[in-house]
């Protein structure tokens, strides 16, 4: 088990990854995957300069919110019936570019080329497939966010050129995850998995610890959940960005908004790793921890293969967030994971008690940040200041050998759930 950049969640440390054997005994973990399942981060070229963006900063905000729901509980246009349900549930980004909500080039760019196997769409409960019915291509609340963000450092000119990334450019970057459908999966099969480890002589220090043997019957169910609601984050990404798309459009016809790399840090996935010096497929669980393949992964595009994964690093409304590239080190140290962000300094209810949402809003206009939010409670509760200072993150995790630092980005406009 290993943790790169650990504070504490509930039971499983937030920034953890733990890999099982499933040939000897190993466990799956609801607590090790978290409940917003395949929540992930997806980046966008524009090719846009910030000068650009500046001439329409305030009407382009308005309409990136008009256009991409936010907030807790919040609805789109897109109504699935039970078959199309179960279509995405097993197709992922692909069944959203079949549809129109999306383009066919950026599958190369997404991570398990936009559509996880092994989804069981059987597996996922109505109750969490009626919690989704309405809620493809919307954002949700808590930390999500779609972000117009400038390129304001280089750090590693090789990588961001291979990148495609310029500095003063600006690009998009959509987080969120697998919304009601995710956290309903995690809920149901954490109770479950609570009764499945003490079947089998596993104490749980912690409940949120709940576990199955992986070859067992809650196991296999699980998994097969799980691995529907990974599809469900990637459509809902895809959709997400075609919003973008096609805001950006109006305002610039000429651009093109081409994907960087869209990755989530909320998964369980089979993979090959090399411990005790042999090669073996490993049940990785990563909870606030991304992938990071380092140097020619063969699971990595073509394009990209030499240059190393693009590791997308969260900030806040009103901090830098960061683009890394796997390290070859980080294989042996972290079964090739980093860091997905800086985690929180403080509660969120220590957050509403120091910080108000409306201030907030207006110190940050006064920087030139623009955010649009449904909700000044929870603006207060992501206040920058709520957080660890991400750059003293991503310079540890790079000193750490997980990644390395290839560009800073700083917020222009910030579509806030």
């Amino acid at each position: 088990m290993s943790c790169p950049m650990r504070i504490w969640g509930y039971g499983f440390p937030i920034g953890g990854v733990a890999a099982f054997d499933a040939e000897e005994g190993g466990v799956v973990s609801a607590g090790g995957v978290g409940f917003d399942v395949s929540c992930g981060v997806r980046t966008m070229l524009t090719g846009l300069t910030v000068s650009d963006i500046k001439q329409v900063q305030r009407s382009l905000a308005d309409s990136l919110y008009r256009q991409i729901p936010a907030g807790l509980g919040s609805k789109g246009s897109i109504s699935l019936d039970p078959l199309e349900m179960d279509a995405m549930l097993r197709g992922g980004a692909r069944w959203a570019i079949e549809r129109g909500w999306g383009e066919a080039r950026d599958l190369d760019r997404i991570e398990e080329g936009g559509q996880m196997g092994g989804a069981e769409p059987g597996h996922v409960s109505e109750r969490a497939k009626e919690r989704q019915r309405r809620e493809m291509g919307t954002l949700g609340s808590g930390n999500h966010y779609v972000e117009i963000q400038a390129i304001a450092e280089i750090f590693d000119k090789e990588a961001a050129e291979g990148f495609g990334l310029k500095q003063n450019e600006v690009v998009v970057t959509i987080h969120c995850g697998s919304r009601g459908l995710g956290h309903q999966i995690g809920t149901e099969f954490l109770r479950e998995m609570v009764t499945a480890a003490a079947e089998v002589g596993i104490a749980l220090p912690d409940r949120e610890l709940a576990c199955a043997p992986i070859k067992s019957e809650v196991g296999q169910r699980y998994l097969g959940a799980m691995r529907a609601a990974i599809n469900c984050a990637l459509a809902n990404r895809e959709i997400i960005g075609h919003y973008a798309r096609r805001v950006f459009g109006h305002f610039f016809p000429d651009a093109d908004l081409a994907l960087l790399f869209d990755v989530s840090h909320n998964t369980c996935k089979v993979e090959k790793h090399k411990t005790n010096g042999a090669s073996r497929e490993l049940f990785v669980h990563r909870k606030g921890a991304t992938r990071a393949f380092g140097p020619g992964h063969p699971d990595l595009p073509e394009a990209l293969r030499k240059i190393r994964q693009p590791v997308l690093i969260g900030g806040t409304m009103g901090t830098g967030s960061y683009v890394l590239a796997g390290a070859a080190t980080s294989e042996k140290k972290a079964f090739a994971s980093a860091c997905h962000g800086a985690g929180r300094a403080m509660s969120r209810h220590a957050a509403l008690r120091k910080w108000s949402g409306r201030q907030i809003v207006d110190d940050l206009a006064d920087r030139g940040i623009l955010i649009r939010s449904p909700s000044a409670r929870g603006v207060a509760e992501e206040a920058p200041g709520a957080y660890k200072d991400v750059g003293a993150v991503v310079l540890a995790a790079e000193h750490a050998g997980l990644a390395r630092r290839v560009a800073r980005l700083t917020p222009l406009i910030c579509i806030k759930g």
